[in-house]
């Protein structure tokens, strides 16, 4: 199943593995998963891993082994969408991508991706997704 994640989601999975973020991490790493992304959200992540005050976290070889991982592993799209008043315009990337490969969004900051703008994107929190994605017949029903 595809789905394209925030960072944040990416960052709290990575410092808190038992989280609702980690099962999302646990299950990309397991393959159940597949971010989608653009070099606008891979940018971010590299960048955002790369923050000095990450090394108190994870040593700077485990931050490229992620990196590279991401690089590797993730599936490559374009935005065939331009997404509109949005919060923060951080955040315009992840939406469009999710809705021009019609596929979920999953955030810490559901208050970044308001409802007006979704243009009827599935935007979860990582506890919703991982509650539907665990409920019996219901992973069909994630996609937009």
């Amino acid at each position: 199943m595809k789905i394209v994640i925030d960072t944040n989601v990416l960052i709290s999975g990575m410092l808190n593995p038992s989280g609702p973020s980690g099962r999302i991490v646990d299950l990309l790493r397991s393959g159940s998963l597949q971010v989608v992304v653009d070099d606008r959200i891979l940018s971010e992540y590299t960048d955002v891993l790369r923050r000095k005050y990450f090394l108190g976290y994870f040593r700077k070889s485990e931050r490229e082994d992620v990196i590279e991982y991401l690089s590797k592993n993730s599936y490559y799209t374009l935005s065939r969408i331009v997404a509109q008043d949005m919060p923060d315009e951080g955040d315009v990337p992840f939406l469009e991508i999710a809705l021009s490969e019609r596929v979920p969004l999953i955030t810490g900051n559901l208050k970044h991706y308001p409802e007006r703008a979704r243009m009827g994107c599935n935007v979860l929190s990582p506890k919703q997704f991982i509650d539907r994605f665990f409920a019996t017949g219901n992973r069909a029903k994630l996609n937009v």
